[in-house]
């Protein structure tokens, strides 16, 4: 399995705004420091805070923070979030009838299975499980 760039920018991002707790990050901050575009950024974060994750905070001295405490968010359920399938292999779509081992394939459920244990472990972890808070070097006025 494989998760998309989508979900694996929201996390870090979701644990870069978990490291620094006390003060606001902007989304260009942010995208350099992950070594990625604003512009995609922005729909990641978009995606966030419309999930209820991220808030954004208007004005000169505004940006992004956590709408949540990072302890209440768990990693499974971000990934489910912004995930645009959980499809390990094409039976496991509803509208793939074309497997000629449908029936007698036990694949499937071992694939199964193994994905409800991937979610079981992210399922006990959260963002603040994966962050050691800090405070930026922005914040002590050193660049």
């Amino acid at each position: 399995m494989r998760l998309t760039r989508f979900t694996d920018n929201a996390l870090r991002c979701l644990l870069y705004l978990a490291a620094t707790p006390s003060s606001t990050a902007t989304v260009g901050e942010v995208a350099a420091r992950m070594g990625m575009s604003a512009d995609h950024l922005l729909k990641v974060v978009q995606r966030l805070v419309s999930l209820g994750y991220v808030r954004t905070i208007r004005g000169r001295n505004g940006g992004l923070r956590l709408a949540k405490r990072a302890d209440a968010i768990t990693i499974a359920e971000v990934v489910r979030a912004t995930e645009p399938s959980l499809a390990l292999v094409p039976c496991f779509e509803l509208c793939n009838t074309e497997c000629p081992l449908t029936g007698s394939c036990a694949l499937a459920g071992a694939l199964a299975e193994s994905l409800r244990a991937f979610f079981d472990v992210l399922q006990r972890r959260t963002v603040a499980d994966l962050v050691v808070a800090r405070e930026p070097s922005r914040a002590r006025g050193v660049r």
